[in-house]
Formats: structure tokens, sequence, C-alpha cells
């Protein structure tokens, strides 16, 4: 038998002021960044792609790896793999068209207040992304913490 990780794909968007893109689903209580399950048979980047423009309609290719992010299991679930890709900045005038019936909203939200819209472990990845392309590298976590020396 192989072995079985839950993989999931997201991306880091942010505004002109350096704000992150968080979406607001409609089937739990808790915001995320924009992205989703990968499917059996595809990449991240492929998910990451195909999610973006379910989520979003917007036509983008994801940029670099910022973030890979083991999960141990929890009570709730098994254990899994994130990966975050660079989205970009998106202008003013970009028009973000969301599918009432997977998400309720969306908000650019400054990196000192996510810990008002996004779980803990999804801050932790969130402020790892952002420091990821500010430097030019790829963070590697388990459950949103750097495991680097």
């Amino acid at each position: 038998m192989w072995p079985v990780k839950r993989v999931v794909a997201t991306a880091l968007f942010t505004d002109l002021s350096g704000r992150v893109l968080a979406v607001e689903p409609t089937y739990k209580p808790q915001w995320e960044l924009p992205g989703g399950a990968v499917e059996n048979g595809e990449s991240p980047w492929t998910a990451a792609r195909r999610e973006v423009s379910e989520e979003l309609g917007l036509d983008w290719r994801p940029g670099r790896l910022l973030v890979m992010d083991y999960v141990p299991a929890r009570a709730e679930r098994g254990e899994g793999v994130a990966a975050v890709f660079d989205g970009g900045i998106l202008a003013a005038s970009v028009t973000l068209r969301l599918p009432s019936a997977e998400l309720r909203s969306h908000a650019f939200v400054a990196v000192d207040q996510l810990h008002g819209f996004l779980p803990a472990l999804l801050v932790r990845r969130a402020i790892a992304a952002v420091m990821a392309r500010q430097r030019g590298q790829t963070a590697y976590l388990e459950n949103g913490r750097s495991v680097a020396s």
C-alpha cells in the first residue's frame, strides 16, 4: 500500500500595499489563502492554477514556490503537505469573480492583521510566504514553523 497524504496548493497574492488576499469559504468558518486540494494525478502547480481560476476567475500561471509546509495528522484529518506559490501583485483594476456557492467574500489584509482572519497555522504559513518572496527564497515549514537551523 502506498502512503497517503493530503496535498494542498495555494497562492500568495498581495495588492500594491503588500496586503495579503484572503478568501472566506461558505463551507467552513475560517478564512484561507486562495487554493485547494490537489486532485489525483494532478501536480501542485496545476492544482494552484486550476483552483485560482475556479475561485477567483483569473487566468493565472503560478510563480515560484514560496513555501512547502508539512502538516502532521490531527484527530479530524490525516497528515498533509501544503505548497504556496507566488501569485504576484494584483492591481486595483483586477476584477475577482468569486463562485457564490464556494466563497462568501475576499479581503486584502495587512500582514499584522492576519490573525483576525486566518487560523494560526495559516497565519504562520502566509507570513513565511511573504518573507520568502521578499528574500527570493523558498521556505520549508513543519506545521507552519521553520525547521531550518
